[in-house]
C-alpha cells in the first residue's frame, strides 16, 4: 500500500491491503467476516478484493468490524472497474478452474442453451457457496453456482 498524503485517497487496491491485514491481525476467517456484516462469505471476499461493491451500510459494517479508516466505506461501495489477468494463471487451484471452463464451458453453453434458448447466466444476478463434503475417497469440494438466465436480443 503507499503512503498518503492529506491530499490523497484510498483506492480499492489500498483498501484491500487494509483488509488482509486486519484479517491477518485479528486470525479471522472470511466465514466469521462475512458472517459478522450478515453477507456471504463468497461476495464478502469478492468485493473486499476490489470485483464488488457493498451496499453502503455492510461496507460501513466491516469498517467497524476491522478497524478500517472510515473513508474505506466509500471506496468499498463504490462500483468496480472489474480487470483481472487474461493469462492462464499458475496457481494450481485458480488454474484448475480455468481447465473446467476450458473442458466443459462448450459443454454448460449447450447444455445452457437446449434448456433455456439462447442466452447466458447472469454472473450479477448471482449466487454463489463452496461447501466441504465428506467422502471416504477423499472430502470434496462442492460449488454451487446459481445465476439468473438472460436471453439475448435478436433484433
Amino acid at each position: 500500500m503507499k503512503d498518503l498524503t492529506a491530499e490523497e485517497f484510498l483506492d480499492k487496491e489500498d483498501v484491500t491491503a487494509l483488509i488482509i491485514a486486519a484479517k491477518k491481525r485479528g486470525k479471522l476467517t472470511w466465514e466469521g467476516i462475512a458472517s459478522g456484516i450478515g453477507m456471504s462469505p463468497v461476495f464478502t471476499h469478492s468485493a473486499c478484493m476490489g470485483m464488488n461493491a457493498f451496499p453502503p451500510e455492510k461496507a460501513a459494517a466491516l469498517v467497524e468490524l476491522l478497524g478500517l479508516p472510515e473513508e474505506a466505506a466509500e471506496v468499498l461501495s463504490e462500483s468496480p472497474t472489474k480487470v483481472f489477468a487474461q493469462t492462464v494463471p499458475t496457481d494450481p487451484c485458480i488454474y484448475r478452474f480455468y481447465e473446467v471452463v476450458g473442458v466443459y464451458g462448450p459443454t454448460l453453453k449447450a447444455l445452457i442453451h437446449e434448456k433455456f434458448g439462447d442466452g447466458i447466466m447472469s454472473a450479477i444476478d448471482f449466487d454463489m457457496s463452496v461447501e466441504r463434503e465428506p467422502n471416504r475417497k477423499g472430502d470434496r469440494v462442492v460449488i454451487t453456482m446459481s445465476g439468473k438466465y438472460l436471453a439475448y436480443n435478436s433484433w
